[in-house]
């Protein structure tokens, strides 16, 4: 592993992402924010500054990039960028009167929380911030929809680079290998445009949706929404808004970034108009989250609301099934899509709906969408893999290839899922564990509920941690940020870079 040439690599991007930074000082000069504005200057001049150090360590060719060079650069990148950028959230926000002051650790969570699309926060009174640095928040999910190494590889090959390390490192799922075109830079090119595309069309949609969201306010919940990621400029997220068709919007765009984007690449530039439904991760995912609504509704139909273990009122009425059914769907798939938006405390609902909703967000989206969670083909593999093992109990001599639709599966997709699986599950316990260790006022469901937000860039959870993590100690969020890193980078990706093996020669 080259150290010294990832470093090098790692400056590069850093002070070509330096220039996302344009549009908040544009924002805040049209606003007259002189702190968020020095505090954007601030953290440009340190991450051109820091970029350059770090390209001059090193003259040595970047076209020598290997593998394990792409692991290296993509984990590096992502702390590197998590830290700088949470300079803005500190030297803007620290001591403006009525907001709670904010640490070093709530600013790196919140930059982090941004990259990953993980929509978690620590900042309360939304209404009260500065525009700009809202924008900012709004805009650091939107870089981080696509990955953030996706824009890199775009650019790469202006440099006389390859981006296929830095693709591999950063590709989620067992078939990250794969690409639409022969030309790596073609297919991130490909998928930005429609990554784009989907967010403008979100943006237009929102602004005809309701009088409250002018340009400002849906440009940046498209950010949010196409991305997966669940920041609002509001405390009451889209409940500032109570109308019925934000919520539909939501919901449309909110599913469209969670579906496989080589769908809209073979229906958009390949007219196959019926790769939607021949889609399996599609299909799988669309049948879960219809189950999953009419079980909501039914149950928010039938049982009034409970809180705090007695009912709201003597004679607690039901829902109507209309608004059941708009409360229910809207949660979902909020929730299912690792989105995070939220119109009320769903942790109140009765029965066992809390649990379910939020579960939902482990299953998450498909591989190749923006969203977080297991992801819909690990969970089609893995029961693909229990039913093969039961007809081998059948038949022993059979040969039973695990198939995707049509497709034969690789033989080495299925060890390597089963082994995803393992370190999973093997870090949500150890970090559940050291969540609870680095706040001891959580309980035991808190602390699971807190890590599974983060790992699973959900955003909200259950608990002290279902609106807001403004509550969890300094230590807490450290462990809550490094677990939002391990879930957008696949665990693979950071895990292989902490094996002692990786460092060898």
């Amino acid at each position: 592993m080259q150290l010294t040439l990832a470093l090098r690599l790692t400056g590069i991007l850093l002070g070509l992402f330096s220039f996302t930074l344009i549009p908040p000082i544009l924002f805040a000069l049209h606003e007259y924010d002189i702190k968020s504005l020095r505090a954007f200057h601030i953290t440009f001049a340190l991450m051109s500054l820091s970029g350059f150090l770090l390209w001059k360590l090193n003259t040595r060719p970047l076209s020598s990039l290997q593998a394990r060079d792409g692991f290296m650069v993509t984990v590096l990148f992502w702390f590197v960028l998590s830290l700088v950028s949470a300079l803005p959230f500190w030297l803007a926000i620290k001591g403006i009167p009525n907001i709670a002051d904010i640490t070093v650790s709530k600013a790196v969570f919140e930059a982090v929380s941004g990259f990953t699309t993980t929509g978690a926060t620590t900042l309360t009174k939304l209404d009260q911030l500065p525009r700009a640095i809202l924008y900012y928040r709004q805009q650091l999910q939107f870089l981080g929809g696509m990955g953030i190494i996706v824009l890199a590889i775009a650019i790469l090959p202006m440099l006389g680079l390859g981006g296929y390390q830095l693709q591999r490192a950063e590709a989620p799922g067992p078939m990250r290998d794969e690409k639409l075109t022969p030309r790596l830079a073609s297919t991130a090119k490909l998928m930005m445009g429609v990554y784009f595309g989907l967010t403008a069309l979100c943006a237009i949609a929102f602004y005809f949706s309701h009088e409250k969201m002018d340009w400002f306010e849906a440009i940046a919940h498209s950010f949010t929404t196409v991305s997966t990621s669940g920041f609002s400029t509001h405390d009451k997220s889209l409940g500032y808004f109570d109308s019925a068709l934000v919520e539909t919007v939501a919901i449309i765009f909110m599913i469209l970034g969670s579906l496989n984007f080589t769908i809209y690449f073979n229906i958009w530039y390949k007219r196959r108009f019926n790769y939607l439904w021949q889609d399996l991760q599609a299909r799988v995912f669309v049948y879960i989250l219809l189950t999953l609504i009419i079980v909501t509704t039914v149950i928010l139909a039938t049982f009034p609301t409970i809180k705090n273990g007695t009912d709201i009122t003597a004679n607690p009425p039901t829902l109507s099934f209309l608004t059941a059914f708009r409360y229910a769907s809207f949660h979902v798939v909020s929730l299912m899509s690792t989105t995070g938006f939220s119109t009320q405390d769903y942790s109140q609902w009765p029965l066992f709906l809390p649990v379910l909703v939020f579960g939902s967000g482990f299953i998450g989206g498909c591989i190749g969408s923006t969203a977080g969670g297991f992801k819909i083909t690990r969970i089609i593999l893995l029961y693909k893999q229990g039913m093969r093992e039961i007809l081998r109990l059948i038949h022993p001599n059979a040969v039973l290839p695990v198939r995707l639709g049509k497709r034969a599966v690789p033989e080495r997709v299925g060890p390597a899922v089963l082994g995803f699986t393992f370190l999973y599950m093997a870090s949500f316990l150890l970090l559940s564990l050291l969540m609870m260790a680095a706040d001891t006022r959580l309980t035991p469901v808190d602390a699971f509920a807190a890590v599974a937000a983060c790992i699973n860039t959900i955003g909200p959870a259950l608990g002290k941690v279902t609106a807001t993590f403004s509550e969890v100690s300094a230590a807490g969020l450290w462990v809550g940020s490094f677990s939002m890193l391990l879930g957008r980078l696949e665990i693979l990706t950071l895990l292989v870079v902490l094996h002692i093996a990786f460092w060898r020669k």
